[in-house]
């Protein structure tokens, strides 16, 4: 099992405004070739299903057409599910521990989850969980804002597996688990 991160962050290390919207990065320069895509599509292909939180997934709700087709998304909220789900939606709700979840996915035949949100990532980051973390800094200072990392962690030692940098300003760091935290 491998779980993955693959998000935008600004300068100053916040993955949302204040209120937890991310039109900031509309803002933006994009890349220069309009088929770049910074590698989403590729990790795209290799996951099995994304895991998000119901804040996450609200927002997602809020793009107008739902971004990823027919691959399976996890929802881990305490509130119930709504109703209804956009057209083509494979989505269901989940509650429970990392490790329990990690489980459940494993029995589902998942063998690379994508991991989204602030809260869901700080929690499969906590217990042990996340094998790579790939982090595109994007050109701008928010001031204030959601950080990816909120809470207290133990110390642990990354290893930078490449950077890549883009005309746009835009820096793509990833970073894989040191084989002895493994």
């Amino acid at each position: 099992m491998k779980f993955t991160v693959f998000m935008a962050i600004s300068l100053d290390g916040f993955i949302a405004d204040e209120n937890g919207g991310v039109d900031w990065l509309n803002e933006l320069p994009p890349p220069e070739d309009p088929k770049e895509d910074m590698g989403y599509g590729a990790l795209m292909g290799s996951i099995d299903r994304l895991v998000m939180g119901r804040k996450t997934f609200n927002q997602v709700l809020g793009f107008g057409s739902w971004p990823y087709g027919d691959k399976p998304v996890t929802v881990l909220s305490h509130q119930a599910a709504p109703s209804t789900f956009p057209e083509g939606a494979i989505v269901n709700f989940a509650q429970g521990s990392p490790e329990e979840l990690a489980q459940q996915f494993i029995t589902a035949g998942d063998s690379h989850i994508y991991l989204d949100g602030g809260n869901v990532i700080q929690q499969f980051l906590s217990a042990g969980l996340l094998d790579e973390i790939i982090l595109t800094q994007v050109p701008v200072l928010l001031g204030s804002g959601i950080s990816l990392f909120k809470e207290p962690l133990d110390k642990k030692v990354w290893i930078v597996e490449g950077v890549t940098n883009y005309a746009n300003g835009f820096i793509q760091t990833h970073f894989k688990k040191k084989e002895s935290d493994k």
